[in-house]
């Protein structure tokens, strides 16, 4: 590794400021070469998967994990490689697209409380309720026409952006005082960058499908939704429910430090496997005589 990764440099958990012109989009390599990178992320998710399994053996934790990012910034990419070595059966995503009308008829937590994590187990959010005040905020007439808000209570924005992220701070809180860690990834690509990976998507057919019309519209409000961001993290950043903004200029990168800070983060639980008592574990060696005898008459 090139260098040493500190992920209390990433952190913001309300005792700093977080300003985005003044946050690096990439960083030195933490990996020497392909195959040091490639080792390094095969030991983060063999490791991953070891605290999942303590995670769900212990069934008191539940981790809620939450990728938010402009669009190319490599959201899927960091989920499919961080995450592809832990058992499915421990790990949930789900990606939230535009409201659906049965959605809208419902309050803007409400189909995310709908997807939060078992006890035991992690859920990956790919986008969140943090939409409502970002691509909302940078376009509040979805919030005024289309969420079917009260007239009354949409009057004053600056009002009602300030009232959201109270509700979301809430809701995190109480998500940690039920047990449901919270951890929260800005993928922090630069516009340049992400205009690379645009033209890459238009250029390559294979990644054509991928590549939507839109995506170049939303580049127009970049410093819209960069204030956004800015905005939203310094107020929902907090000890028990923190954010990580990472560089995503390079995905490699990016993934080592999503995989680092994944790990470092399940640590912190007080998780344990459970004790088994001296009566059953003699019960349960009394067992293994009618396995043998078992076996022996299926013979």
């Amino acid at each position: 590794m090139s260098q040493s990764l500190k992920t209390e440099d990433f952190r913001f958990d309300g005792t700093r400021t977080f300003h985005h012109k003044k946050t690096a989009t990439k960083i030195e390599d933490l990996y020497d070469d392909k195959a040091d990178y490639a080792a390094q992320l095969a030991d983060f998710r063999t490791t991953i998967d070891e605290l999942q399994s303590l995670m769900y053996a212990h069934n008191r934790y539940g981790l809620l994990v939450i990728f938010q990012a402009m669009d190319a910034a490599g959201k899927d990419s960091t989920i499919k490689h961080v995450l592809s070595g832990v058992n499915p059966v421990g790990v949930k995503i789900q990606s939230f697209k535009r409201p659906s009308d049965n959605e809208l008829d419902h309050d803007f937590l409400w189909r995310h409380l709908l997807s939060l994590p078992e006890r035991g187990n992690i859920t990956i959010f790919n986008r969140s309720h943090y939409e409502e005040v970002l691509v909302v905020k940078v376009h509040p007439e979805i919030l005024t026409k289309s969420q079917r808000l009260p007239k009354e209570l949409t009057k004053d924005l600056d009002k009602v952006w300030k009232q959201r992220y109270q509700d979301i701070a809430n809701f995190e809180k109480y998500l940690y005082h039920n047990g449901i860690r919270v951890i929260k990834f800005f993928l922090n690509i630069s516009q340049q960058e992400q205009g690379k990976q645009l033209i890459e998507r238009i250029e390559d057919p294979t990644k054509n499908w991928k590549f939507e019309e839109d995506d170049i519209k939303e580049r127009a409000y970049w410093k819209d939704y960069m204030n956004a961001y800015e905005e939203a993290i310094n107020a929902t950043a907090t000890e028990k429910a923190p954010w990580y903004v990472v560089p995503a200029d390079d995905k490699k990168n990016m993934r080592l430090i999503v995989g680092k800070i994944l790990i470092e983060e399940l640590k912190n639980m007080n998780m344990s496997f459970p004790e088994s008592t001296p009566e059953r574990h003699a019960a349960l060696q009394k067992l293994i005589e009618t396995i043998h005898e078992q076996d022996a008459s299926a013979e």
